[in-house]
């Protein structure tokens, strides 16, 4: 018989009922509740017998959702250690000195945020005092992502301990004077403060998960002791709305991160409006975190919500609130009580009834401003949770009013975010509400003053034996400088020779070279393969069985290629991190391993390989935040270039990826040619980046899968491969030398294009009689970077002439570059090339086409590079217009 319709079959239907009596009497049983006691009741009962099934282990599909009330009731509440009346006291203070610094800033229009810290205080202030623990403690101490917007309560909270001065107060977003403070999380800009930039949201709790999972690595891998490390990540209900927010919560469950905790300060509002108008934010993001397997803690209602709680016999009040939408509650905490007791309570008469018992100032204590996070003891009870949970990351959703103590001006506006300051009456209410001891004549001049109970003063005091008790001041970033010795030579060398008659691909080089150096006795456990499930592409299989891919479980099967050399072998304790298809999450990945150094004091040589076209392209905003926050390691993009993936096409071809990554200033671009190219520049990598004074910068590489012989390094080469150019050979090194009255030309070419340009200039020579020297430019950018340098280096009177200028200096007839990528790759350099100078380049659109194919369609191949050259020396007047004609139709152009 088929199903009734409107029922869908279930798994249930599929599996043998082994006692039809009971499973009859089971539902018997439920009607019958519903029947005498309401559906109501019938509900009630099943989603506790749910809740008890899960509390017992059995293996139930979990409640996505719970009522919209607190995880934790009051009576389960812990103990509050601390003294609620000092630390209030600290609280006041950070809230009026962050308020301040943003009120005095924005008389020179530099802005800045008040609402986000006001809400959130209390779950930052909780953390400092019972929590975070600091760097001087043993081990690492804890890592946290502190919500970008709410910086200003932070250096606030560091005035008072007294690391930051009042100057800096007042140089709040001026930092071009040297003495001033970033407008968010910035290590690189205030790098003894911030580990961690969080302003770009959604990198925040992306980059939090895989540092937790990093921290694991490393206990893992018997690198570093972190098991006293937690990761607490701070971040906004509308943060969440970005995709990389959400994107690896799967993971962080799945390897059972217990030592990862979200706070998500659930203000239900965003920079223009309530996060999620016509429904409910936090009940959404529970069921999103309960369903990827997150333990979940509601801190929602202050405790002056238990009364109405207490009353509330016949569950109206939580029916009613998990109905009202965000945007109507905000409107409820902005109202009158008259307007909230008919168009909340006004809604059925069971709620009319328990309202009839309640003060207004009950009503509006609760509608107002009674959130818990805004409770020390509720958030303290939460976080302790947090910590004693175990297998699983916790998410705590934490209720607050947006702009909370900062005046009804401010609490629950729409507009709030984008407010930037309070009038001197609001702050003198806000202090009164606060109970500071700033009297009205230190408003005097229409200026509002920062506020301190002095370095000896009991609150100061206490504030510095909590942070003492807990390893030393929060946040804050430590670097002890450890270097790294220099690998042995003999893994360079094969590189550095060549490969005689056998052909082999830049990518393949670049891997076999990291392979030696893994087997380093001194540094080879610290490189990090990291590869978004293309390390078969990349030739990276032959590292599977002997570095072993990293899995918390190990391997728990038997892989299908276990009978096979190369195996998939997955371990405990595995080097390589394989993150599947990924490139933001393998990014990172890769930046917790690029700022081990500074975050665990354990530098680690992690190297990230990817398609070209999916990294800069996909994630040049994690290469910024990886920039901002001073990571070490080498990015390397494979495949890289327009022409070279044969059959891939459009959405494969990279021809733009060095344009991109020339724009940050930390990276540092090279295109090598040959594989003892990459030898030299990986060598002094870990010199610059590892080395007895290293130096805050990355390394982003492209290699080819085109396989070609690599010829062995001329003599003395090194100098110009590390800034970026060196003449590779001239033409009367080759066989059939043109005359020695022939027209000359420089061909100059970066990656896989040196050797179009060495075919090229034998047909130059064998079919033209012009004489062209060839050269490797290794880095257009490191050239670029340089030449920079030296025009700044002229505004302050010192006359430099650039390295690519020197280099080409005498170097007879003009200058025609060539490269893989769009011209305006190899023209960063032409301003600074004095011989006329023009570019080859793969501008457009990639296509699916032979190699071949793909480099006459661009006008690349050896063949457009002779008419170019030829056509470049014709407008000198230096060969016959004709053979540009001539050569075209010779070569089928």
């Amino acid at each position: 018989m088929s199903d009734p319709v409107g029922k869908l079959p279930s798994e249930l239907d599929q599996l043998p009922d082994r006692d039809t009596e009971e499973t009859a009497e089971w539902a018997a049983s439920l009607d019958a509740v519903a029947q005498a006691a309401g559906t109501r009741r019938a509900e009630y009962l099943l989603r506790r017998t749910l809740q008890h099934a899960e509390a017992a282990g059995l293996a139930l599909p979990k409640l996505l959702e719970t009522d919209y009330v607190n995880t934790i009731p009051t009576a389960a509440e812990p103990e509050f250690p601390g003294d609620e009346a000092m630390e209030a006291r600290i609280t006041a203070w950070n809230r009026w000195n962050a308020a301040a610094m943003v009120t005095r800033g924005s008389k020179y229009g530099v802005g800045g945020h008040i609402a986000t810290f006001a809400s959130a205080a209390w779950l930052y202030e909780t953390g400092f005092q019972h929590f975070f623990r600091g760097k001087e403690a043993d081990g690492s101490g804890d890592q946290l992502y502190i919500q970008g917007h709410a910086s200003p309560g932070i250096y606030a909270r560091a005035f008072l301990d007294g690391r930051i001065s009042e100057q800096q107060l007042d140089n709040f977003r001026q930092e071009s004077g040297g003495n001033g403070l970033p407008s968010y999380p910035h290590p690189r800009r205030l790098p003894w403060l911030w580990e961690f930039p969080t302003v770009s949201m959604g990198l925040g709790p992306l980059s939090a998960i895989y540092q937790a999972r990093f921290n694991r690595y490393l206990q893992n891998r018997n690198i570093k002791d972190t098991a006293n490390s937690h990761v607490w990540a701070f971040l906004g209900d509308g943060e969440m709305d970005e995709p990389e927010s959400t994107a690896a919560l799967a993971l962080a469950s799945r390897e059972q991160l217990d030592n990862l905790t979200f706070v998500i300060n659930c203000n239900l509002q965003r920079l223009d409006g309530p996060v999620r108008a016509n429904f409910r934010v936090v009940q959404e993001l529970e069921a999103q975190f309960r369903g990827a397997g997150w333990n979940v803690i509601k801190t929602l209602w202050g405790s002056a919500w238990d009364e109405l709680f207490q009353l509330d016999t016949t569950g109206a009040l939580v029916r009613r609130l998990r109905e009202v939408p965000d945007a109507q509650f905000q409107t409820y905490a902005t109202r009158d009580v008259a307007y909230i007791r008919q168009h909340f309570f006004g809604a059925n008469a069971e709620l009319v009834q328990l309202a009839g018992v309640l003060s207004d100032a009950k009503i509006a204590e609760c509608f107002h401003t009674s959130r818990g996070g805004h409770e020390p003891r509720k958030v303290y009870a939460a976080y302790k949770a947090a910590l004693e949970h175990k297998g699983a990351p916790t998410v705590i959703l934490a209720q607050t009013v947006k702009g909370y103590t900062l005046g009804a001006g401010f609490e629950s506006k729409n507009a709030n975010h984008q407010m930037k300051k309070l009038t001197i009456d609001e702050f003198k209410s806000m202090r009164d509400k606060l109970g500071l001891p700033i009297p009205d004549s230190a408003f005097e001049g229409g200026q509002v003053p920062y506020g301190h109970p002095g370095a000896n003063s009991p609150e100061v005091q206490y504030l510095n034996e909590r942070r003492a008790a807990l390893g030393g001041p929060a946040p804050a970033r430590k670097v002890k400088q450890v270097a790294l010795p220099a690998p042995a030579d003999r893994s360079f060398a094969p590189l550095i020779k060549g490969s005689g008659k056998q052909e082999m691909a830049t990518t393949m080089a670049f891997v076999r070279l990291v392979k030696d150096l893994m087997r380093d006795k001194e540094t080879g456990k610290r490189w990090v393969p990291i590869v978004p499930d293309e390390a078969r592409t990349f030739g990276m299989e032959s590292l599977f069985p002997s570095a072993g891919i990293y899995s918390p479980l190990g391997q728990t099967y038997e892989p299908v290629d276990r009978d096979q050399l190369m195996y998939y072998k997955e371990a405990k304790d595995g080097q390589i991190l394989n993150e599947g298809i990924t490139e933001a999450g393998a990014m990172a990945d890769f930046i917790a391993a690029c700022t081990s150094y500074a975050t665990h004091g354990e530098p680690m040589i992690p190297f990230y390989i990817f398609y070209s076209m999916f990294g800069w392209q996909r994630t040049a905003d994690q290469m910024w935040q990886l920039a901002d926050q001073l990571g070490k390691g080498f990015i390397v993009g494979a495949t890289a270039g327009r022409t070279t993936l044969t059959g891939e096409g459009l959405q494969h071809a990279d021809g733009h990826s060095h344009l991109i990554a020339s724009t940050n200033p930390a990276s540092l671009n090279y295109d090598p040619a040959f594989a003892y190219e990459i030898a030299v520049i990986v060598k002094d990598g870990l010199r610059r980046m590892y080395g007895e004074q290293p130096e805050d910068v990355f390394y982003y590489l492209t290699v080819y899968n085109e396989p070609k012989v690599q010829p062995a390094m001329p003599e003395g080469v090194e100098e110009g491969i590390l800034k970026g150019l060196y003449r590779f050979n001239q033409a009367s090194d080759l066989e059939n030398a043109p005359a020695a009255d022939a027209a000359k030309i420089q061909l100059m070419a970066s990656g896989t294009a040196i050797h179009w340009i060495l075919e090229a200039q034998a047909l130059l020579a064998a079919d033209w009689n012009v004489a062209a020297d060839v050269w490797s430019a290794t880095s257009w950018g490191e050239l670029r970077r340089d030449a920079l340098e030296c025009d700044e280096a002229l505004l302050r009177g010192e006359v430099r002439t650039p390295y690519v200028t020197r280099a080409l200096e005498g170097a007879a007839g003009p200058v025609l570059a060539v490269s893989d990528w769009m011209r305006q790759v190899p023209d960063q350099i032409s301003q600074w090339v004095e011989q006329d100078y023009t570019s080859l380049g793969t501008d457009g659109f990639g296509l699916s086409d032979t190699r071949e194919g793909a480099r006459r369609h661009f006008g690349v191949d050896a063949q457009s590079i002779v008419v170019a050259a030829l056509a470049q020396l014709a407008r000198r007047g230096e060969v016959p217009a004709s053979a540009v004609k001539e050569a075209r139709e010779r070569y089928g152009l």
